[in-house]
């Protein structure tokens, strides 16, 4: 069982080093045997992002909230900042990247995943088009929706749910990431950021509770073929 401190992004002592990023380590052992598989099918299957601290969510989300990296809408246009209030703001960072504290990348559970044969790491962008079936990640993201459950993993961005925007680069472990949900404690995060130099503190701290239950539970369920591994 990951402690809040691990699930908060602050603590890595749960964590191994593969492949250039760092995970949790039975999800680790799990993504080489998932590689093993791939590559007998053709992909070399990579990990764009891996485990993420706090410090570096934060730095992302203060960044986006500051106009320095660009706000997209739900369709992935770029919005003018300056038209939007701190409300609006924060429904636009929230749908494409994770609340510091909130995010599954903390886990060291979820990876974004690419195939290194048809894309380089500095082309991708982890854009939908790319998964798509004519897109050059399209042939092993078909492949993972039939054989990725076979290694506990599952999409928990498969569809649109009102919350964060579909994902078909995220990966997660479920045999740890659900219990990992189960056991977050949105006062221990509460706690956290009311310390933390963050941008857009009040709108945040205001409405904490639903931000917890639009972008952090509400994803797709681990599929039923999974749940004997949980």
């Amino acid at each position: 069982m990951l402690t809040q401190l691990q699930l908060l992004g602050q603590n890595g002592d749960h964590l191994v080093a593969i492949d250039h990023c760092q995970l949790e380590s039975r999800c680790a052992l799990a993504l080489r045997q998932l590689q093993d598989a791939a590559a007998l099918a053709g992909f070399n299957l990579q990990v764009a992002s891996g485990w993420r601290s706090f410090e570096r969510q934060l730095l992302i989300f203060n960044r986006k909230a500051r106009g320095e990296r660009p706000l997209l809408d739900s369709q992935g246009k770029q919005l003018s900042a300056d038209r939007l209030n701190d409300q609006q703001k924060l429904e636009a960072i929230l749908q494409w990247s994770a609340l510091p504290g909130m995010s599954r990348h903390h886990w060291g559970t979820d990876l974004d995943i690419y195939d290194a044969n048809a894309i380089s790491s500095e082309s991708l962008k982890l854009e939908p088009w790319e998964y798509d079936k004519a897109g050059p990640n399209g042939p092993l993201s078909q492949w993972l929706s039939t054989h990725m459950h076979t290694f506990g993993f599952y999409r928990p961005y498969q569809q649109q749910l009102g919350g964060v925007q579909p994902e078909p680069w995220h990966l997660s472990f479920a045999p740890v990431s659900a219990p990992a949900l189960q056991a977050f404690e949105v006062d221990a995060l509460a706690t956290l950021l009311e310390h933390t130099d963050i941008e857009l503190k009040s709108a945040i701290l205001d409405d904490l509770e639903m931000i917890a239950s639009r972008y952090l539970h509400k994803i797709s369920p681990v599929p039923e073929n999974l749940s004997h591994a949980l």
